[in-house]
């Protein structure tokens, strides 16, 4: 073949359905989907070499999103990630860490060690607490801490 293709000109390539669940997805787990590696180490590994193009791009990203139509070169052969569910971006994560923030931010700083110590203390302290005034009905207490469940 001498022709050569413009840029923007569409081609037609036959490419293996890679579906997912949800998109988007990170790059090195549709490997992990399409069971084209061992493990997710074994993917981010070939990405970061160099071994995949993402839309006719050489891409290094391991976590990448790909979203359903994206297609990916790998080992001379075509994949398409296929999703019919609707976008949804991780909107929950910011939410929580900005709020962790704000609270973190109307606390005082404390010293790592001294708090961990009294933290764990005034944890086992309050947990034998509530077990003394709360014993649950139908349960056996027995020496090792642990309780029996009832069937039926």
């Amino acid at each position: 073949m001498t022709e050569e293709y413009q840029e923007g000109e569409e081609i037609e390539i036959e490419a293996i359905g890679i579906e997912v669940s949800s998109h988007p997805i990170e790059l090195y787990k549709v490997f992990k989907i399409a069971n084209l590696v061992g493990g997710g180490g074994e993917a981010k590994h070939l990405i970061a070499e160099g071994y995949v193009a993402v839309n006719g791009e050489l891409e290094t990203r391991k976590r990448r999103k790909m979203y359903d139509g994206d297609f990916f070169e790998f080992n001379q052969e075509y994949y398409v990630v296929v999703c019919d569910a609707p976008v949804t971006e991780p909107e929950e994560k910011a939410v929580k860490s900005k709020a962790k923030e704000r609270s973190n931010a109307n606390q005082p700083k404390r010293d790592n060690r001294s708090s961990s110590s009294k933290k764990g203390k005034s944890k086992k302290s309050s947990e034998a607490k509530g077990k003394e005034s709360k014993p649950s009905q139908g349960s056996k207490n027995r020496s090792n801490g642990r309780s029996s469940i009832d069937f039926f």
